[in-house]
């Protein structure tokens, strides 16, 4: 986030920000999470750009806006992200933030479709609480990962959280650890 623009593009380095991502890969970096919200798109087409003969290397994350949960929406969502980074697969596709309106069951079979047509590996979750989480598993489809604030100011995830996704086998991928 930030490489591109935060919430709207800003083109003034790009040749900068795919130096950064080229040389974080080179010194063995394998995970890059991205969203499709970041840069208002241009973060993945900078990161597609970035990996061009390196996709092997990677573990790619992206994340589903709110706005586009409908099960239409994923699809065409998941359509321009694979596009911006220029891949054929999604490894961890992300739902970016819970959208209080449109029901989960509906998002998830979208994402259960990406996946069974190879567009998307896994399935994970950002932002979601314990009882949004239990939610998710509740329709069937393995939620791999959970991805929330953990650092530390705030610790909150290790009441019930953190515990839960261990038994559950879940993984936690920490945002703003620093």
């Amino acid at each position: 986030m930030g490489l591109g623009g935060y919430f709207t593009q800003n083109l003034s380095d790009d040749p900068g920000a795919i130096r950064i991502i080229q040389q974080a890969i080179d010194l063995g970096i394998t995970f890059i999470d991205t969203a499709e919200a970041y840069g208002a798109g241009h973060t993945e087409e900078l990161i597609g750009e970035a990996i061009q003969g390196q996709r092997q290397k990677i573990f790619l994350a992206t994340k589903v806006s709110p706005e586009h949960l409908k099960a239409q929406d994923v699809v065409y969502a998941a359509e321009r992200s694979l596009k911006r980074l220029k891949i054929d697969c999604i490894d961890l596709y992300q739902i970016h933030w819970p959208h209080p309106a449109i029901p989960l069951g509906e998002t998830l079979a979208a994402m259960e479709k990406l996946r069974a047509a190879g567009k998307i590996r896994f399935v994970g979750v950002s932002n979601f609480s314990l009882a949004q989480l239990k939610e998710a598993q509740a329709h069937g489809l393995a939620i791999s990962s959970l991805q929330s604030e953990y650092n530390l100011f705030d610790r909150s995830l290790e009441k019930e959280i953190l515990p839960y996704c261990k038994e559950q086998e879940i993984c936690l991928l920490a945002y703003s650890p620093l």
